[in-house]
């Protein structure tokens, strides 16, 4: 049986006819076109399927309009809900805070070049990021960077942001230098774990002014530090943030001498069409938002391959 022939009964009986059905074809086919593929449709099944004149569906005809009736009329909505799920899906990784507050408004933009990007987004600290996207189980990742990356990923610098100390609004502290005169220093510390690029970069910095602060609370986000120290529980190591520094109940000391943070765009082999214009959106981001951070990297080409 050719299925091309059901189609063409299908919409002769849709229509009422052949000549409505060419009018109201999807494609162009002529009459006599039609004409002859239904008699050949009718041979194969052994009996005729419509009276021509006046229109109208035999038993046979009624019995097999009725079969493929439902596989013709949802063609188009299956089709779409295919394209649907076959538009571009872009994974992208970073600290949940970066998701929340600042990946949103990028992606707005994203999606007036894209309109039908599907998003899979994923958080976790930034040898997680490093990993999954290794393992192509990310696309795309904004992490922080303080080592040489792998050959295959590659790297744009967008922000060097500053590393602060977060102390309850109404600490007696009034500078960094503050805790250096203490031996020991004797407040808790919150930090992130050990293995992230904030911390390793506060501990060198302790290192270099000989000071011993061991980590008290061990934090799984910049949101969760925040929220201990306005807590009163202990001075928090972060980065030098809009979001954070809004926070009610804690202010912000920064660190004179202390290497900033450097915030990257990270991905593996030659970006995609959707990468190149993920990584253009975030530039202009983060032009507009921390003008005074900004990297000088990104403005220029992304460079790839084991930089940080």
């Amino acid at each position: 049986m050719n299925i091309h022939h059901l189609e063409l009964f299908y919409y002769v009986a849709r229509h009422g006819g052949i000549s409505r059905a060419v009018q109201k074809m999807p494609y162009g086919i002529q009459q006599p076109a039609v004409s002859g593929q239904i008699l050949l449709l009718e041979q194969d099944f052994g009996a005729r399927l419509f009276e021509r004149n006046p229109f109208r569906l035999t038993p046979e005809g009624e019995e097999l309009y009725a079969f493929v009736r439902p596989f013709f009329e949802n063609l188009d909505a299956v089709g779409s809900r295919l394209r649907k799920r076959a538009a571009p899906l872009l994974r992208i990784g970073a600290a949940e805070f970066v998701l929340r507050e600042h990946v949103p408004a990028v992606i707005q933009r994203l999606r007036k070049l894209h309109p039908g990007i599907r998003l899979g987004l994923r958080s976790g600290y930034d040898y997680e990021l490093e990993a999954w996207l290794q393992e192509g189980q990310i696309d795309f990742a904004v992490t922080a960077v303080d080592h040489h990356l792998p050959a295959n990923l590659h790297s744009l610098p967008l922000l060097r942001l500053p590393l602060v100390l977060l102390v309850p609004k109404k600490s007696k502290y009034k500078a960094a230098g503050d805790f250096w005169a203490q031996t020991p220093v004797e407040e808790p510390l919150i930090s992130l774990p050990a293995v992230e690029p904030v911390t390793r970069l506060f501990q060198k910095g302790l290192r270099r002014l000989k000071v011993d602060w061991p980590v008290s609370i061990e934090a799984s986000s910049m949101d969760l530090i925040a929220w201990y120290v306005a807590n009163g529980q202990g001075i928090g190591v972060s980065v030098a943030l809009v979001t954070i520094e809004r926070r009610a109940g804690i202010r912000v000391l920064p660190l004179p001498g202390f290497d900033p943070i450097v915030i990257a765009a990270l991905w593996r082999g030659k970006p995609t069409p959707l990468i190149t214009a993920l990584l253009e959106e975030g530039r202009r981001y983060v032009r507009e938002v921390w003008p005074q951070w900004q990297c000088e990297d990104a403005i220029r080409t992304p460079r790839s391959g084991g930089t940080a």
